[in-house]
């Protein structure tokens, strides 16, 4: 029987006592960072790296679907993943800090697709955020003043006059029955149900007047 030839020790090198092998993860790790080291100062360094640590937190707010979009590596993937499982604060801000180096190995095509996707999340909020301002003010309008209807015909055509006028009387009614709180001044009032379902209805033609517009 034929002895087997003892195995050559992998080839590799010393980092802080600890032995890399050439080609693995960590090697490959090392030489990521030697290059972000190489190319950019001490003062770039730590504005890129705080840069790419907030980049990456925003990321925790974006959908799952979305984020697979991005085709991210595997382990900042999971790395997110649990960041959002953590609550105690030191553990978080500790895997906030792993999220952001886990960032810094991304290449620029790839944070600006991270980037363009916060970015349309963010403008899809402002949007929401503006229609929700634009349905409460014609709430307001519509119970103010009959005025108001006469310009809604413009928004909704073809809406439903009997059941519209009837929800702007109930809300109109409730606020005048709805008495001020001396003893709280300065609370919100409370209004009733026709208050708030004038605001979907409102809502509603409104989401609908936009999309045709488009």
């Amino acid at each position: 029987m034929i002895p087997a030839m003892p195995r050559k020790p992998p080839k590799g090198y010393f980092v802080r006592g600890r032995f890399v092998a050439y080609g693995s993860e960590e090697d490959a790790e090392l030489k990521r960072a030697a290059k972000w080291d190489a190319e950019h100062s001490k003062t770039d360094l730590k504005r890129l790296s705080a840069e790419r640590q907030a980049l990456g937190e925003r990321l925790l707010g974006l959908g799952a679907a979305a984020l697979q979009r991005l085709g991210l590596p595997e382990d900042l993937l999971q790395a997110l993943a649990e960041a959002r499982r953590i609550d105690a604060f030191e553990a978080r801000r500790r895997q906030l800090q792993y999220i952001g180096k886990l960032m810094r190995r991304l290449d620029d095509e790839q944070v600006a697709a991270v980037q363009a996707a916060l970015d349309e999340q963010h403008r899809g909020s402002a949007v929401q955020t503006a229609r929700l301002h634009e349905a409460e003010q014609w709430r307001e309008r519509l119970v103010a003043s009959d005025e108001a209807l006469h310009a809604w015909r413009a928004i909704e055509p073809e809406a439903d006059w009997q059941r519209l006028r009837a929800l702007i009387r109930q809300a109109r009614k409730d606020l005048a029955d709805t008495p001020s709180d001396p003893d709280r001044p300065g609370q919100p009032t409370r209004h009733g149900r026709a208050w708030r379902e004038l605001f979907q209805h409102v809502r509603a033609a409104l989401d609908a007047h936009h999309a045709a517009a488009v």
